[in-house]
């Protein structure tokens, strides 16, 4: 059968005050009042049975989780007990799939990502799950035609492409995974038109994903074996608490992707975001005559330019004068004002505020 994994365990410390350690981005209403994991969930409803879409996120994150999406059966939301990178995650979630259906074809997508036209990315999953159903060794993977030279995200290098005869996209191999680059050589990636961002998203059977694994990271084979044979039954919680903590952290690229022999991509021709920061936000919101972004029902602006101005409550009005490059942020509890170019430096607030002994703002 068909499942798809949609990861939903990131925090967004960068969106600060609206994601808090209790509340990741995942679950913020940006977006026409939409969640980032309502979107995702709503792009993938359509390819797949409800109940067999299979969420991952943090243990202390499930609920959240579930309220966002009661569609979904409330066992299909899988808490992590620890912190792991996403092989780890993504080897949890093989092993659940082949302790009931050892041939699950599986689609992993992130809950973090915005992708539009929908129907681009919706054909390209499926054509990813056709070819690995008729190729049940190939890993597929998903790139994003670049707009411009980025240093921010890694790379994919595409080699030959070929044709799936059931496929409308091409299926191109991989010839190799690069990290992210120096922007002179993110120029050279851009102008080679061989290159295409990593997307992180993937297709595979969750079979041969849990044989790579094993095979390359030896440690997590017995631990993937025993949430394995628990699952399901009456230690199900006590196996994944004892082993999930025992998965070293290290990404599925690092993992697996970059050594894997038969690597293949498709290419996403799509406006394609990481909701990462509040300046994502430019790239998702039309912004009014004087450049702002604006994610709020109640606001005024006078003589503002190129800020972005963002708050949750529908009831709560912001007014701005003058504005130049600034960011206001407004929770029920913290607000958050900087300059737009001093953003990256928000991380540095944290620590403060935590050092402070301020945590119940975190």
């Amino acid at each position: 059968m068909r499942f798809a994994v949609i990861m939903a365990g990131g925090t967004g410390k960068r969106l600060w005050p609206l994601s808090r350690e209790n509340r990741p981005k995942q679950v913020l209403r940006l977006i026409d009042g939409d969640t980032l994991l309502r979107r995702c969930f709503q792009r993938v409803s359509s390819l797949f049975d409800h109940r067999n879409i299979i969420v991952l996120t943090n243990k202390g994150y499930s609920d959240l989780v579930r309220d966002s999406l009661p569609e979904i059966p409330y066992d299909n939301v899988i808490s992590e007990p620890a912190v792991r990178d996403t092989a780890g995650a993504i080897g949890l979630a093989a092993s659940v799939l082949c302790r009931f259906d050892p041939d699950a074809t599986m689609a992993v997508v992130t809950a973090d990502q915005v992708i539009k036209p929908v129907d681009v990315f919706q054909q390209a999953i499926s054509d990813g799950l056709t070819y690995v159903e008729n190729n049940p060794d190939a890993l597929v993977t998903f790139g994003i035609q670049p707009s411009f030279p980025s240093t921010q995200l890694g790379y994919i290098k595409l080699g030959k492409a070929g044709k799936c005869s059931e496929c409308e996209n091409k299926i191109f191999k991989v010839e190799a995974f690069k990290e992210k680059p120096d922007l002179a050589t993110a120029k050279e990636y851009l102008s080679s038109g061989q290159y295409c961002w990593n997307a992180g998203l993937f297709v595979w059977k969750a079979k041969r994903i849990l044989e790579l694994l094993c095979e390359n990271i030896p440690q997590a084979k017995q631990p993937l074996q025993n949430i394995r044979s628990a699952w399901g039954g009456s230690g199900q919680e006590d196996a994944l608490a004892e082993n999930f903590v025992k998965l070293p952290k290290i990404s599925i690229d690092f993992a697996v992707m970059e050594k894997a022999p038969q690597v293949h991509a498709i290419k996403l021709n799509c406006q394609w975001f990481d909701m990462g920061s509040f300046t994502a936000l430019a790239d998702i919101i039309q912004s009014d005559a004087g450049g702002n972004i604006i994610s709020a029902d109640q606001s005024e602006v006078f003589d503002c330019k190129d800020s972005i101005i963002v708050t949750e409550d529908k009831n709560h009005l912001i007014a701005a004068i003058g504005l130049k490059n600034m960011i206001v942020v407004h929770s029920p509890d913290a607000t958050f004002v900087c300059p737009i170019d001093e953003s990256a430096r928000l991380k540095q607030l944290l620590e403060l505020i935590k050092e402070h002994g301020k945590e119940q703002y975190l």
